[in-house]
């Protein structure tokens, strides 16, 4: 079968197709025929060699994909050919607290992933997609659907009426959006374009800001609730961003680490300003399968479609890439594999 390869650090020019063997499923595998596969960031981090864990060879990348069943190992008893899935982003975590076991290995980043014609999953690892979502909205929640998922509801525990902050309008903040508007919450989204901004008030955004425009954002979103600050701001910044969330989030309020576009280093925290305003510092990476399949019948009773932004064909996929590095696009980037 063709497939993408990458050594973590080769830097997306050497990404490359190559003919590898197309995978047999063990007893509770399944495998699955890729129809769609999306980018995330840390596919990037991956490409550029800083992501964590990594080890030195090739691998498949994507660590997004849904696709077809089309055969199943000698025990598998959750699917059958002609499935339509997508599978969890930790294999190993299917429910409960997160442990170093269970988010030992990822999609795409230690074991190979979607950007190939076929991949093979555990059945424990995997999920059946809803009748409305096409192959390509659906490759797009494995990571980011899941993150927004459990940063509003899981770890923020987040209730109607809440406000949450969203920074920029990539594919976890635009989930997000989609995500809290259907559940009642207020939102404020922030973005540097103001063609994007006004894409996130059709979606629903209560409140936008250009934080080119008005670069002390975090006092902006304490003008637009009053003084009070947001119930929880979704960081995923980092360096310039963290110490403006802590200011923007109200006394006993909660920002959520979910990522560092811009890295982590010599990032400004105030250890007063988390005491004084008794505001949780939560970080975490995406979340269980269970919480997927729990986004996933929450999308389907309130009829979600995740935005893309833009489907590249799979011969075209280092531009995927190139373009998500440019930031350009406005909710996820999907490579189309098989029709």
């Amino acid at each position: 079968m063709k497939a993408y390869q990458l050594r973590p650090g080769d830097g997306i020019p050497n990404l490359r197709v190559a003919e590898i063997p197309t995978p047999v499923p063990a007893p509770h595998e399944v495998l699955i025929k890729t129809h769609a596969a999306s980018l995330n960031y840390r596919d990037l981090m991956f490409a550029r060699g800083d992501y964590i864990n990594l080890k030195d060879a090739p691998l498949v990348p994507l660590g997004d994909g849904a696709g077809e069943v089309v055969a199943v190992g000698a025990r598998v008893t959750r699917f059958k050919p002609g499935d339509r899935v997508t599978h969890s982003y930790f294999p190993g975590w299917i429910d409960g607290a997160p442990d170093p076991v269970k988010t030992a290995h990822t999609f795409g980043t230690h074991i190979n992933g979607a950007l190939a014609e076929s991949f093979v999953a555990h059945e424990d690892a995997v999920v059946r997609i809803p009748s409305y979502l096409s192959y390509a909205e659906a490759a797009t929640l494995s990571c980011a659907g899941t993150t927004a998922w459990n940063a509003l509801f899981i770890d923020g525990g987040l209730k109607p009426g809440a406000t949450v902050l969203l920074q920029g309008t990539g594919g976890v903040s635009i989930i997000a959006l989609q995500l809290a508007k259907a559940a009642g919450l207020r939102t404020i989204i922030t973005s540097s374009s103001d063609e994007k901004l006004e894409r996130a008030r059709a979606l629903g955004a209560d409140a936008t800001i250009n934080y080119r425009k008005q670069p002390e954002w975090q006092d902006e979103a304490r003008r637009l609730t009053d003084g009070r600050g947001v119930d929880l701001t979704v960081e995923v910044g980092g360096t310039g961003t963290l110490a403006r969330s802590l200011i923007a989030t109200r006394m006993g309020g909660t920002v959520s680490v979910i990522g560092g576009l811009a890295g982590f280093g010599g990032t400004p925290i105030e250890p007063i300003a988390l005491l004084r305003n008794y505001i949780r510092l939560s970080g975490f990476m995406v979340g269980s399968r269970v919480m997927l399949e729990d986004l996933l019948r929450f999308m389907a009773a309130t009829q979600i479609r995740p935005v893309v932004d833009r489907e590249f064909t799979f011969d075209d996929a280092p531009q995927a890439y190139e373009h998500l590095k440019a930031g350009r696009h406005f909710g996820k980037l999907v490579i189309r594999v098989a029709s």
